[in-house]
C-alpha cells in the first residue's frame, strides 16, 4: 500500500515477504521507549538494528511510513496471539515515539486513530485484532504502557473493551480464550491483561481478583478464538 497525502514515505531496508501466503490480521501497537522522535526514526531506518515497524508516530502526530503493508516489518519479535507465532507476518506494526513514562498527546493519538481506521479498512482487520505489543509478549515487552489510553480507541471501534459481569471462570483459563499466549506463567499475563485494562492497578506481584476473572471471561466469551490449528 502507498502513503496517503498526510504520511511520509521514508523506507527502511529492515522487511521481507511475508511468509506463507499470509496477510495482516492484527495491529501491534508499540512505543519506542526514546526521548527523541528522529532517534527513533533513525534507529528504524538502521540496517544495523535489524528492526523496523509499518509506521513510526511523532508526539505532534506526524506519521511516516517505513515499510509497505503487504510486506513484513520487523516490529514484534519472538510471540504469539491467538494461537499463532510469527506476528510479523500476520501484523501491520506502529511504533508511536514516546519514552513510556509520559502520557500520549492528542494529536499523535488523533493521527493513529485516522492511521487505524484506514488500515483495519484495508486489510479487514476486526477491533480484536488490534493489541499491544506486551499482550503477545508479556514476558519481554511492555509496550505501549499504562499510559495508552486503550479505552478511548475501544469507544471509537479500534479495539476491544471488556463489559464484565458475573462469571467467574478462572483468569487464566479466559485469557488464553481471548489470545494470550499459552506458554507464559498466568502471573505474567495477568501482568500484560492489567496494563492494558486496569492500569492503575499493574503490579507483576498479583494475583487474579473477581474483576480480572470478569473482564477476561467477557472478552473470552465475545472474541475468544478457536486454537485447533487456525491462525487469528
Amino acid at each position: 500500500m502507498t502513503p496517503g497525502p498526510d504520511v511520509v514515505w521514508h523506507p527502511s531496508p529492515n522487511f521481507g515477504p511475508r511468509r506463507d501466503g499470509l496477510t495482516p490480521s492484527l495491529i501491534v501497537l508499540h512505543y519506542t521507549e526514546m526521548a527523541q522522535c528522529p532517534d527513533a526514526l533513525d534507529r528504524l531506518c538502521d540496517p544495523e538494528t535489524e528492526v523496523s515497524a509499518h509506521y513510526l508516530i511523532s508526539e505532534q502526530g506526524d506519521v511516516w511510513q517505513l515499510v509497505k503493508e503487504d510486506q513484513r516489518a520487523w516490529h514484534a519479535g519472538a510471540g504469539a496471539w491467538a494461537g499463532a507465532a510469527d506476528v510479523n507476518s500476520r501484523s501491520i506494526g506502529i511504533e508511536l515515539s514516546n519514552t513510556g513514562k509520559m502520557p500520549f498527546s492528542e494529536p499523535q493519538m488523533q493521527a493513529l486513530e485516522a492511521l487505524m481506521r484506514g488500515i483495519m479498512a484495508r486489510w479487514n482487520i476486526a477491533p480484536e485484532g488490534v493489541i499491544g505489543h506486551s499482550d503477545m509478549t508479556p514476558t519481554r515487552k511492555v509496550d505501549p504502557g499504562t499510559r495508552f489510553d486503550w479505552r478511548r480507541i475501544a469507544r471509537q471501534g479500534l479495539s476491544v473493551w471488556p463489559e464484565p459481569g458475573d462469571d467467574a471462570a478462572p483468569f487464566l483459563q479466559s485469557a488464553l480464550a481471548f489470545g494470550y499466549p499459552t506458554d507464559e506463567a498466568e502471573a505474567d499475563i495477568l501482568h500484560a491483561f492489567r496494563q492494558r485494562f486496569r492500569p492503575a492497578l499493574a503490579d507483576p506481584n498479583a494475583t487474579p481478583d473477581t474483576i480480572d476473572r470478569a473482564m477476561a471471561a467477557d472478552l473470552a466469551h465475545r472474541f475468544g478464538v478457536d486454537r485447533g490449528g487456525s491462525t487469528p
